[in-house]
């Protein structure tokens, strides 16, 4: 028993649990309308443009390199990761150019920025490795109220704007009918989505993010077909995948992000391997109902 609780005995431990937990939870959350919209390119292209934003803010605002991220870093994050958000969004509007290829140009550009800054700044290199892979052990108790309070301000959004967000994931023209603005709703997810990622890169890192966006609301739709219980399950196993990740890490003294994205990837195999089973018993019992 002694083994099993030796992990929380350290106070970088438990900063790194409660982060991990509430950044799964967050990314679940939001993760939701990721995967029912189709926009898991869109999560995976903006963490590309928050690293090169994040290293441009080091470069710039004269970061040191160390283990854990600074406010510099987080900065120019935030202003490449809010004006890539918006500026897919306004691109992929005007119909001409797809989504897809908005997101090619918008993020691979800033991706590139990043890389270019590396390849000239070499005292960058140890936090460029933190955004990238995650350094979820060494986060502060600070670290872990901006990931809360993220947390809280995305909840309270999703809580507000619940019925525009709903129709504008399922019917975005009855949306529009009903006096919906798509735009303005399609602009506030994309800043969700972006703050997601910005604050928790230091759990799993921008190359991981993506997974761990559109694992739990994947697993929640094999479990459920209501919307309102998939968003309340997503929540659950992300936070679930962020303890059980992070605590396994510490043993296997592997990388916490992509240990939470493997354990998330073994779930929804078991999940998927459940579902396979269900569905065909239940159509067996419908042949046989018929007969």
């Amino acid at each position: 028993m002694n083994t099993l609780l030796e992990p929380f005995g350290y106070g970088f431990f438990r900063h790194a649990l409660m982060v991990s937990v509430v950044a799964g939870g967050l990314c679940g959350l939001v993760g939701v309308y990721v995967v029912l919209r189709g926009m898991s390119y869109i999560g995976h292209g903006l963490s590309h443009a928050i690293f090169g934003g994040a290293v441009a803010g080091a470069a710039l605002l004269g970061g040191a390199a160390g283990a854990s991220l600074g406010v510099e870093f987080y900065l120019g994050a935030g202003v490449f990761g809010i004006g890539a958000a918006l500026m897919i969004n306004r691109i992929a509007r005007r119909r001409t150019i797809g989504a897809d290829a908005a997101i090619g140009v918008v993020t691979s550009a800033a991706f590139a920025f990043g890389i270019a800054i590396i390849s000239t700044q070499t005292g960058f290199r140890v936090n460029a490795e933190a955004i990238l892979f995650g350094n979820v052990l060494g986060v502060t108790l600070v670290d872990v109220f901006v990931v809360a309070a993220v947390a809280a301000v995305i909840a309270l959004t999703v809580f507000l704007q619940y019925r525009q967000l709903l129709f504008a994931t399922f019917d975005p023209e009855v949306a529009e009918v009903s006096g919906v603005s798509t735009e303005r709703t399609d602009a506030i997810l994309a800043l969700m989505l972006a703050a997601t990622i910005i604050a928790t890169m230091n759990v799993v890192g921008v190359m991981l993010i993506a997974a761990v966006l559109v694992i739990p609301p994947v697993i929640a739709r094999l479990l459920t077909d209501s919307f309102h219980r998939m968003l309340w399950i997503s929540v659950g196993v992300g936070a679930a995948l962020g303890f059980v990740g992070v605590y396994l890490s510490y043993y296997l003294n592997v990388s916490s992000g992509a240990t939470v994205v493997l354990t998330g990837a073994a779930l929804f195999a078991v999940v998927y391997a459940w579902s396979a089973v269900k569905g065909r018993r239940a159509m067996v019992d419908a042949l046989d109902a018929h007969q």
